[in-house]
């Protein structure tokens, strides 16, 4: 990540999007076309999904349970899962084209919306390509790869009047909407800190001794994309790029981005924090990931501070099992890489359910626990539960309703709240990135300042410990402090010179994210 600089900002035009697909074809527009052009407006929505590892499955499966929708198109950079995803829908009836090119499929005048459920680093692009084409768009979270295209992605969905959606599906919930606005109206008093979890497992990816072969199912440019097209130097092309900069964001962005939108939303915070500390590293095992596996990250609000701790490590050595949960598990324990793991749980409220997976927003006169994506309780500081609040995931839902009224203002995960919510974790790494090991004694000292950061940090030196790390032998990273200009997604002070150029990345043509704003970052 810290060797990543800008590359070329070439805005994409129409005929350039035009050119770069190969696909200039008899009747396709791309302008951003009045909904009463759109086929979907008074009968079926035409939608493709585009990745259908992971999160694409659920978005088919989403889809597949709402009235008026026909899927009619799938991509993906690997034909074997493209087939075998086209196969399992072969009893559906509608026929569905596939792509390889996510070009291509923009390019057709037949579909009306898209879901973007690709590798990280295509979010942002893809989504702009999307309203370029002029598409709706559900894009996964997190809604970029670093900050500056998260914006140009906001400046895309207004320019061209498109729906966007970003998949931050924990605000779809009426009972957290509830819960928030209660806490918001000053239920519990004044918040004084806003906690985020993600306790959960993640194994080692493995350690390669040099650049493995490429599945040739895959088409490795496409994949690749707006990343640098290196060579694969570690055992698995999918899923385990969340754990590799150039690509994924770690957990931080890959569960991270849920619980900090939630934490910011309690807050009511519309923008950047004033400053962002990092604490952590990969620690207990060597591969080939290296982004951290045990972490907290630290951002300085107005109202209070926003925290959010990633533990990767089960609760002590020796716990059984596997990787971890899906990127999406709901809260819940287990998922993509074996589960069942024995993983710690924060609990600040005596009776209150421990939360791995959640939050714990802490307020004067007691705490929220939200301790699944559908579900918060509210205690008071004797332990007494106060109120209860309980809903269901309607995301997808909402997305189709919106695209079919709309009435942007009513979509639960607006594009603009999602970036922010992505910056947050942005702003996580580049300060680790840009950050030294530093022994204990050492970093002890230099946040001894900063009380709830020391005090996750004391919890975080004994969870290690239970882990038979060793912080002298292989210690934790202090990532440097970032202060954020005020009203601006730019950086001032000690560390600016330094910290500018991760705020965006060195694109690799043809896969250049275009300059939506005309704001180049500096220092």
């Amino acid at each position: 990540m810290n060797t990543l600089t800008r590359h070329s900002l070439t805005p994409l035009t129409r005929r350039g999007f035009l050119k770069t697909s190969a696909m200039v074809t008899a009747g396709a527009t791309f302008s951003a076309r009045s909904w009463a052009q759109v086929s979907g407006a008074n009968g079926d929505l035409r939608v493709a999904v585009i990745g259908l590892n992971g999160r694409g499955k659920s978005h088919l499966s989403s889809l597949s349970r709402i009235k008026g929708v026909r899927l009619v198109a799938l991509c993906d950079v690997d034909q074997s899962v493209l087939e075998k995803t086209k196969a399992s829908l072969a009893g559906n009836g509608a026929p569905v084209k596939t792509y390889v090119d996510l070009r291509e499929l923009l390019a057709s005048p037949e579909i009306d919306a898209v879901t973007i459920a690709t590798p990280n680093h295509w979010h942002s692009l893809a989504a702009i390509w999307a309203c370029q084409a002029g598409k709706d768009v559900y894009v996964e979270k997190p809604v970029s790869h670093n900050v500056w295209e998260g914006r140009q992605l906001v400046a895309a969905a207004a320019k061209y009047k498109r729906v966007v959606q970003a998949g931050t599906q924990i605000r779809s919930g009426a009972g957290l909407q509830e819960a928030v606005a209660w806490v918001r109206a000053g239920n519990l008093g004044k918040v004084t800190a806003a906690r985020g979890f993600c306790y959960k497992r993640r194994d080692s990816i493995g350690k390669v001794d040099g650049p493995q072969p490429i599945p040739a199912s895959v088409n490795y440019d496409i994949w690749s994309g707006p990343a640098p097209m290196e060579p694969l130097r570690r055992k698995r092309l999918h899923y385990d790029w969340h754990w590799v900069y150039v690509t994924g964001n770690g957990d931080v962005g890959n569960q991270g981005i849920h619980q900090m939108d939630v934490a910011r939303w309690f807050l009511g915070e519309s923008g950047l924090p004033r400053q962002t500390l990092s604490v952590g590293g990969r620690l207990g095992y060597i591969d080939d990931g290296n982004t951290p596996n045990t972490q907290v990250v630290i951002h300085d609000y107005p109202s209070a501070p926003l925290i959010f701790e990633v533990r990767g490590l089960p609760a002590k050595a020796g716990a059984a099992g596997g990787g971890g949960g899906d990127e999406d598990s709901g809260g819940k324990k287990g998922g993509r890489r074996g589960g069942g793991n024995p993983m710690d749980e924060y609990r600040k409220v005596t009776g209150a359910p421990g939360v791995a997976i959640g939050n714990v927003i802490d307020c004067e006169g007691g705490s929220v626990v939200v301790p699944s994506y559908t579900a918060a309780i509210a205690y008071d500081k004797t332990g007494k539960i106060v109120k209860e609040f309980k809903g269901s995931d309607r995301h997808m839902q909402n997305f189709i309703d919106v695209v079919r009224s709309r009435k942007v203002a009513q979509l639960y995960g607006p594009i603009e709240e999602g970036h922010l919510s992505s910056a947050l974790c942005h702003l996580g790494n580049i300060s680790h990135v840009l950050g030294k090991g530093t022994p204990p004694d050492a970093l002890r000292e230099r946040i001894q300042g900063n009380k709830p950061l020391a005090e996750a940090y004391g919890r975080m030196v004994e969870h290690l410990a239970a882990n038979k790390v060793d912080v002298n032998r292989t210690p934790l990273t202090l990532g440097v402090p970032l202060t954020i200009a005020p009203g601006r997604e730019s950086f001032a002070g000690e560390f600016a010179r330094e910290a500018t150029p991760l705020l965006t990345r060195n694109y690799r043509a043809p896969f250049v994210v275009p300059d939506m704003t005309g704001k180049v970052a500096k220092a």
